[in-house]
């Protein structure tokens, strides 16, 4: 069982195949079959008119549902009936729950304890299995590949697996139909890296941007180091709980070597500024994470211009929170 397990994880640091533009694709064709485009919003910054992406209004709320829906809608037969495991802090949890109930596929998802409250409660409203680890303490792949060892379920990791990459990937597809073009730049939040992927394969002509918190840009830091680099060993805190993997993986790495630049990194009063910019100026709610990389466009660490693109990843927060941060408590 043990060493189950272990090969389990190694296919996190090796998957069977790598992403592909074509399959990003046939993500997006799989994916406009079954939901609408999300806007994309002109958005003035300085005496810049730009855009950005509203992922925050795909029905669970994060642009998430688009790489679940493309590796569970890819499953075998015989897969499906096995279930999937996921590990996710809520966005991903919430797009492999929203998935597998259509699909009617058994769900489990491994999320921390400390998870927002709003993010787990609409984990198990969507009929998923929640499995809590404690962060920090555990490892949460570890917890995951128990999980799958015990019951031969499929992983559907959150931003490692090439079906998930292709999928987020979608997007690009989306705003290069809505721009006419593709982007000159690509602003995007990033956790591991699955996003940041899929739009580098989306958009070969466009830069993209990893956006991370401070003390947790293990994307970017990889892509200047040229491999892979863990998170310290006391990293700093952040209220970014969607953008806090303690690494991202080779798959990530191999697809953004040479088409990403490092990236940029913001701090969590950068973020709450971009929150409430969101708020006033395009009437939406967005969640910390998925505030990161319009909080790098307003604090002018990223050139912009009449092509340049921000994603506005995720919109999941609960009313107290966000009605604190909007009174500056």
């Amino acid at each position: 069982m043990r060493y189950r397990r272990q090969m389990i994880r190694e296919r996190l640091d090796g998957m069977q195949r790598m992403p592909t533009r074509e399959g990003v694709q046939e993500a997006a064709d799989k994916i406009a079959a079954i939901l609408p485009m999300t806007p994309l919003l002109p958005v003035e910054i300085g005496a810049v008119r730009c855009w950005a992406k509203a992922e925050v209004l795909q029905p669970v709320g994060a642009f998430k549902i688009r790489g679940a829906w493309h590796r569970l809608s890819a499953l075998t037969d015989a897969e499906s009936e096995r279930g999937v495991v996921a590990v996710s802090s809520g966005n991903h949890a919430q797009g492999v729950a929203w998935a597998a109930r259509e699909l009617r596929i058994a769900a489990t998802i491994v999320m921390p304890r400390n998870a927002p409250g709003v993010k787990l409660d609409a984990t198990r409203a969507l009929g998923a299995e929640v499995v809590l680890y404690d962060r920090p303490g555990e490892d949460r792949d570890e917890v995951a590949a128990r999980l799958v060892a015990e019951s031969g379920a499929v992983l559907v990791h959150a931003f490692a697996d090439p079906w998930v990459i292709e999928g987020q990937g979608s997007a690009g597809i989306e705003i290069t139909a809505q721009l006419g073009r593709q982007p000159s730049n690509i602003l995007a939040c990033c956790g591991g890296g699955g996003l940041a992927a899929g739009l580098a394969l989306a958009c070969p002509e466009s830069a993209v941007v990893p956006v991370e918190p401070e003390g947790w840009d293990m994307v970017g830091q990889a892509l200047a180091a040229g491999e892979i680099v863990r998170v310290s060993a006391n990293p700093p805190a952040t209220i970014c709980d969607a953008l806090q993997p303690d690494a991202t993986k080779p798959i990530n790495l191999a697809v953004l070597k040479d088409r990403a630049d490092p990236g940029v990194t913001v701090t969590d009063e950068e973020v709450r500024t971009a929150q409430r910019f969101a708020f006033a100026k395009l009437r939406l709610v967005v969640e910390p994470g998925g505030a990161a990389a319009l909080a790098a466009a307003l604090a002018g660490k990223v050139p912009l211009d009449e092509y340049s693109v921000i994603m506005l990843t995720g919109g999941n927060t609960d009313a107290a929170s966000f009605a604190a941060m909007l009174a500056g408590e």
